[in-house]
């Protein structure tokens, strides 16, 4: 019988994501393609040192000793022979990543609804925004100082509305302001928001959980505040879904937090709550990236 992805968390990573690609991508810039491919086969059996996502995509596939529960697969605008040493790097690494799709130029996020996935990463803004105007959920890995530690559970901090939520509440406070916004939620407090690009993702997290709580903690990180704290719980609790921690900071910086946090990722849809020193990831969804906006 044939395997399926249906039940398990499927997470697509570019190599530019999962791995440091500065050096071949500097050849790439440099001196085309022709020359990146050279360089790419000289160094064939040299193995790419761990990039952004690395963290993350390591200890989601460990999860993996409790039984069949994730899958990682590679989807990356390589060429079938430049991507050779993409995976060769992941065996280096002990990643139990075994499948991979190599486009050769072409868009890779068009495959993503086949193999039944939750969320595509990659460091490529055009690609990330290309999945999330096609409905897709995707998001920009952005460079990071994050030292990695040896504790073996997952950390993952999401933001809420653009994210686990849509932008319908956002959409109020940019064209109405705080009063109104809050107005507005405390109105529709038993009203569940529709699901953001990420609420998927956070279900089959949440899945995982369920088996070993104890390997996975999620935090919500958001500017939300009394009273519309109550509108995010209670769309949680309408999605079916769970978080560990909750932060609601009313306008109050999220760097302080997250830097104690120390989430092996976090994902929120406005670059300005993004720091260097954790793992993020730019969620670009929604109207805070219709155009250029001051965060919130």
């Amino acid at each position: 019988m044939a395997p399926s992805l249906e039940n398990l968390l499927v997470v697509g990573v570019a190599s530019s994501a999962l791995f440091d690609l500065s050096a071949s991508g500097a050849v790439f810039a440099s001196e085309g393609e022709h020359a990146y491919r050279a360089y790419q086969e000289a160094h064939l059996d040299e193995p790419f040192a761990p990039g952004v996502a690395f963290p993350f995509i390591r200890r989601l596939l460990r999860l993996n000793s409790l039984g069949p529960l994730v899958e990682v697969i590679v989807l990356s605008r390589n060429s079938p022979d430049t991507g050779l040493r993409i995976l060769r790097s992941a065996a280096h690494h002990e990643l139990a990543i075994t499948r991979a799709i190599f486009t050769e130029g072409r868009a890779a996020h068009e495959f993503m609804p086949a193999l039944n996935m939750s969320l595509f990463l990659s460091a490529n803004e055009e690609d990330v925004r290309r999945a999330t105007s096609a409905g897709l959920p995707a998001g920009q890995v952005l460079k990071s100082s994050f030292q990695d530690d040896d504790d073996p559970a997952l950390r993952i901090a999401f933001d809420f509305d653009g994210v686990l939520a849509d932008d319908a509440a956002e959409r109020i406070y940019q064209s109405g302001g705080l009063d109104r916004f809050q107005q507005h939620e405390a109105t529709n407090v038993v009203t569940p928001l529709d699901p953001g690009p990420l609420r998927n993702f956070l279900a089959g997290v949440n899945r995982i959980q369920r088996l070993a709580e104890d390997r996975i903690r999620v935090s919500l990180v958001t500017a939300r505040s009394a009273p519309a704290h109550e509108r995010a719980i209670n769309s949680l609790k309408a999605w079916g879904l769970t978080v560990n921690d909750a932060f609601f900071l009313g306008g109050l910086r999220k760097a302080p937090i997250l830097d104690v946090l120390r989430p092996h990722i976090f994902f929120d849809d406005q670059r300005g709550h993004l720091i260097q020193t954790v793992p993020c990831v730019h969620v670009p969804f929604g109207i805070t990236n219709e155009g250029d906006r001051s965060p919130r």
